[in-house]
């Protein structure tokens, strides 16, 4: 065993990746590591993070953080879901929304049994979600189950402003011995092996450390610009490269869920918190120009600009490692997915939490860093399919007055994809069937919706469905609907209950 003990740990970046890395890793280790930060107020956060999925419950919960002080000091709002908006065709919508649709019976699916009932309406499928029906009304509660039902709760997410979460983590993490530098760096010192053995600052400060964390964004400072990681580029499947991010007084009402909304060339969010709303336009610079795109975000704010458009410009994709020898790339600087189902932060927090299980000890091990890289890119590319799911099944056209506008959409529709999507669409199109591999973020549900919201209706369901004979099927989904229908009744607003928070 290799007795060189693992001690000093430096973070090379601040900002939600950075904060949430000091915080996880000083809250889980206590006292066995000395913990650095060096970031710079000179530099900015790209600060797009601002919507959630449901895990990052977990991850405040294990900080010990209460979820009205969260909510209190972000300025956050719930979330129950994503509401698609003109990504099937122009004016369709559906919503991706969270938790459990229906209740399935034994070993088969809910879905499959409301496929034998052989709707007219594709749109009846969110009847039988408690989340969905409870985000169109603008409604919320914490309900771990429906009262005297055998329907789970409600599941959600969050709405948040990053940098205030940022601010809430930075003082977390000092208050618990993290010692932040103020700083840029400007090179570092490798050793023989090819390890980082320390980092240099602007003001000549030199800091060593044993372990260090890249949490640098797009400059990505120690794992490319010092250790020269290679990049795997995924834009020939998503062509977006470029988003203006804008915030606007807020709207009302306080809606519990993110829109996006496709336009011509690209899409826009739409990220409701106390304060203000967030917004941004992601699109392909091949299909429109920056002044064209910053022009179509501010057209389709709900208030009044908060300031001036901030352009951000991304090549979608991953490292080819994202832990290489004594470096560990979290954040942006690991690789970048565009947010459109809000997995940015939630890789922030699966890097941490794997980083804790593999964290070294005695030494690094090749071992724990192939493993580590194995289960990162594994992650990176089921969310990658998840994303282009959405881009390759739409049905959008060209806009009769504007000439070539679907041509990012079309190209999209035409384009090869990875064969791991390729059996997913397959495979539900046939028989309604939805695969998962192991610890795959996205649910059943969530791919069904997604499937079923941009127009791909299975030809056949499972035969275990027919179990149950039409008569009591029809009273089983129609005792679903009221009960979630109760239960939505009895909640109070979104903005009712976070007052009372």
């Amino acid at each position: 065993m290799n007795n060189n003990n693992i001690k000093d740990i430096v973070i090379v970046g601040g900002g939600t990746s950075g904060w949430m890395t000091a915080a996880m890793l000083v809250r889980l280790f206590k006292n066995q590591l000395n913990i650095t930060l060096i970031e710079s107020e000179d530099i900015g956060t790209i600060g797009v993070g601002e919507a959630t999925i449901p895990p990052l419950q977990i991850f405040n919960s294990v900080l010990g953080i209460k979820e009205a002080d969260f909510i209190k000091q972000t300025q956050a709002s719930y979330k129950l879901g994503i509401q698609f908006e003109n990504w099937g065709k122009q004016n369709d919508s559906y919503m991706h929304a969270f938790g459990d649709i229906g209740k399935d019976i034994g070993y088969t699916q809910f879905h499959h049994y409301w496929l034998k009932s052989n709707p007219q309406d594709t749109m009846s499928f969110w009847n039988y979600s408690l989340n969905y029906q409870a985000a169109k009304t603008n409604k919320f509660d914490i309900m771990n189950s429906v009262a005297g039902s055998p329907l789970a709760g409600i599941t959600h997410a969050y709405h948040f402003d990053a940098t205030l979460y940022a601010q809430m983590l930075r003082q977390y993490s000092e208050n618990l011995s993290v010692k932040r530098i103020e700083g840029l760096i400007t090179s570092a010192q490798l050793t023989a092996q090819g390890d980082i053995e320390s980092v240099l600052l602007k003001d000549g400060q030199v800091i060593k450390g044993d372990l260090f964390i890249d949490c640098s964004g797009f400059a990505a400072l120690l794992i490319e610009k010092q250790l020269n990681v290679g990049y795997e580029n995924w834009q020939h499947w998503l062509p977006c490269d470029s988003a203006y991010a804008v915030p606007c007084e807020r709207s009302e009402p306080l809606v519990p869920f993110t829109r996006s909304i496709a336009h011509n060339a690209g899409w826009q969010w739409r990220i409701p918190l106390q304060h203000r709303t967030g917004n941004g336009l992601v699109y392909s610079s091949k299909h429109i120009s920056d002044d064209e795109a910053k022009t179509l975000l501010l057209k389709n704010l709900d208030g009044k600009p908060l300031a001036e458009p901030r352009k951000i410009k991304f090549k979608t994709g991953r490292r080819e490692k994202q832990w290489h020898k004594n470096c560990v790339a979290i954040g942006l600087s690991s690789g970048f997915l565009e947010p459109l189902e809000s997995t940015s932060l939630h890789l922030v927090q699966s890097a941490i939490i794997r980083l804790t299980k593999f964290f070294p000890h005695n030494g690094i091990q090749q071992t724990n860093i192939d493993e580590y890289n194995r289960q990162s890119q594994r992650e990176f590319e089921q969310i990658r399919d998840f994303i282009i799911l959405h881009y390759h099944v739409n049905q959008r056209t060209n806009s009769p007055n504007i000439p070539n506008t679907a041509d990012l959409w079309q190209q999209c529709r035409d384009m090869p994809i990875p064969e791991s999507l390729q059996q997913k669409i397959d495979l539900f199109s046939a028989t309604g069937t939805v695969t998962r591999y192991q610890d795959e973020l996205f649910t059943e549900a969530a791919w069904i919706q997604v499937l079923l919201g941009q127009g791909i209706t299975p030809l056949d369901y499972n035969p275990l469905a027919n179990g149950i004979s039409q008569p009591d099927l029809n009273e089983f989904l129609s005792n679903v609907e009221q009960i979630i229908a109760r239960a939505v009744d009895k909640m109070p607003s979104h903005d009712e209950f976070i007052k009372r928070l």
